[in-house]
């Protein structure tokens, strides 16, 4: 796939770490967009560059201070955080419901067209069985650090 909008977290201190995954993306030439949240439960997606300011928000996590807004279908794929997945790529997050609040638009979706999303987790974060809520959506695929 030839992605050019790449929407990917950026890591607090327990999750995998993307900075790699952000530093080979810019290499290449793609644009990279980070999460932000707004007081009202909303998240958007916020160009982020080597010289980009970020702060912490309200709940710690890294974020631009300013950077130009792109609308969650218009990203080609997204790096999602996980706490926890199984084998048929559900996906427990922090438990804020953002990435399914922005991304509800892919649940009823019978093809995977865009934005494919991609979790990044350690092997040991994989659960045996996740009952997901009506709500969830499922991840495109999962990554981990297994051999």
């Amino acid at each position: 796939m030839s992605a050019h909008h790449i929407g990917c977290y950026l890591p607090t201190r327990d999750e995998v770490q993307t900075t790699p995954i952000i530093e080979r993306a810019w290499r290449a030439g793609k644009r990279i967009f980070v999460p932000v949240t707004d007081a009202h439960g909303s998240m958007n997606f916020c160009e982020i560059t080597s010289d980009t300011v970020i702060a912490r928000n309200q709940f710690g996590i890294w974020e631009p201070v300013a950077g130009a807004l792109i609308r969650a279908r218009d990203l080609d794929i997204v790096i999602t955080p996980v706490v926890a997945f199984d084998k048929h790529k559900h996906r427990i997050g922090m438990g804020g419901g953002y990435y399914d609040r922005c991304f509800h638009f892919l649940k009823n979706r019978r093809k995977w067209l865009k934005p494919k999303l991609i979790g990044v987790a350690f092997e040991c974060q994989k659960a045996t069985r996740i009952l997901p809520n009506t709500w969830d959506v499922p991840l495109y695929r999962v990554v981990t650090n297994a051999k």
